[in-house]
């Protein structure tokens, strides 16, 4: 496909998504609180969202402001967030982001992709998150889901795993006001139809409009 086809195709595939889910939720339980989004973000790394959002009610019951999480004992928060994997860096990374929250910005996080970066733990994709959630204006938040799927859909090669190219070429082919929703959709979609491993393409109500499917339908 041609550049101009490639924004065809995602225009229409982002149309027919928010037909499918007219709500476009993030499937992490951040109430909106933008400090917990934050720590639910940096959690969510190799560990599934619904382990973050069960993990985390126990820890904002027992944190529930970033001065608290940030004045806590490293051993306890640790326990905490064991069953999220990596642990001890989670732990001390949520901590430290507490901390830096609270006493560098005044619990306002900030509004761009260069200061979001300066927090411990947060990479591209939560800070795309966060810009999307909380102000409107994130780029594309390249997860595995997103990564897996719009890859099949013809945007990029199947075969192409790296989430800062695969941002790239998704925020030159989707508006920036669709990106967010988008993306939250595209989470709920990869649960229920293009999953990892065996993706219901026969049940597929965008199987018109993907390459993977096509491929199939071919052999």
């Amino acid at each position: 496909m041609t550049e101009p086809e490639k924004r065809e195709r995602i225009l229409e595939i982002s149309q027919r998504l928010a037909e499918i889910y007219p709500e476009a939720l993030c499937a992490l339980e951040w109430q909106g609180d933008p400090w917990r989004l934050l720590i639910m973000g940096r959690l969510s790394a190799q560990c599934t969202d619904a382990r973050v959002n069960t993990v985390c009610r126990e820890l904002f019951a027992r944190y529930p402001t970033p001065a608290a999480l940030a004045a806590g004992e490293l051993s306890e928060i640790e326990e905490l967030v064991r069953p999220c994997g990596l642990f001890r860096v989670k732990a001390k990374s949520i901590r430290d982001a507490s901390r830096m929250l609270t006493e560098d910005y005044g619990g306002i996080l900030p509004e761009t992709m260069e200061e979001l970066l300066k927090f411990p733990g947060v990479g591209r994709k939560v800070a795309n998150l966060l810009l999307g959630d909380l102000y409107g204006k994130g780029g594309t938040v390249a997860d595995t889901h997103c990564i897996r799927i719009c890859g099949r859909f013809g945007m990029y090669p199947e075969s192409l795993k790296d989430p800062v190219r695969v941002e790239r070429i998704m925020d030159s082919l989707l508006p920036q006001e669709l990106r967010c929703d988008f993306c939250h959709r595209i989470v709920q979609f990869g649960r229920d139809v293009c999953a990892a491993r065996n993706p219901a393409c026969q049940a597929c109500p965008l199987r018109d409009l993907c390459e993977h499917g096509k491929k199939q339908d071919a052999s």
